[in-house]
């Protein structure tokens, strides 16, 4: 009776999404300023095949979510509260554009520390002081760390910072188009990680 040939074991490919954080303010003028533009970073998110990463807060992060809603993203929120009650009694923020919502117990400095770390890149559109925070942690930890320019708030800022912290630009873009400034951030997060989101390697 002749042999037959073992079957060759399927090996199983797994493609997590690239996680990309909009921070921006959660109020303010930055609201009427950056309005469009992010409704416009989340619907580029979205249809790059990314989940969206955000503050599970008002103003820039929430019309980021719903862009990327609008274009059947993914979004996943970060709370500073332990529980959805506190979430909305205590902190006053909002449950909607989110398909998941991380209860971090943590405050909104530890909030932050938690939302970029958690993120791949981050992307900054009109902020204020909680934005530069998010900033700063992300530039810290080497991410990628596109700039919605001319958006407002810090982005005005951001050049100047990084001129006097004398640090150089490390993996930092600068795009004034939403849609060329979530290719390019996530070209950036491809370079540096050439085997990520896919493990498709050969074992």
């Amino acid at each position: 009776m002749p042999r037959t040939k073992p079957r060759k074991r399927k090996i199983t490919r797994y493609a997590p999404k690239l996680k990309i954080c909009v921070s921006g303010a959660a109020q303010g003028e930055c609201l009427d300023i950056a309005h469009a533009e992010a409704l416009a970073v989340g619907r580029a998110i979205a249809k790059a095949g990314a989940i969206l990463t955000h503050g599970a807060t008002t103003g820039i992060p929430l019309l980021a979510a719903e862009g990327s809603k609008t274009a059947g993203g993914m979004c996943i929120g970060f709370s500073p509260a332990a529980t959805s009650a506190e979430h909305v009694r205590k902190f006053h923020l909002p449950l909607k554009y989110s398909d998941v919502i991380v209860f971090t117990g943590s405050g909104y400095a530890g909030r932050n520390l938690l939302l970029t770390r958690s993120s791949d890149a981050v992307v900054i559109v009109c902020g204020r002081i909680g934005t530069l925070n998010e900033f700063t942690v992300a530039f810290e930890d080497k991410k990628v760390i596109g700039v919605l320019d001319n958006s407002g708030g810090i982005t005005e800022e951001i050049k100047h910072i990084l001129k006097a912290a004398k640090r150089g630009r490390q993996h930092i873009i600068f795009e004034k188009d939403p849609g060329r400034l979530i290719t390019k951030v996530i070209q950036e997060v491809h370079r540096i990680h050439p085997h990520y989101p896919s493990d498709d390697q050969e074992p």
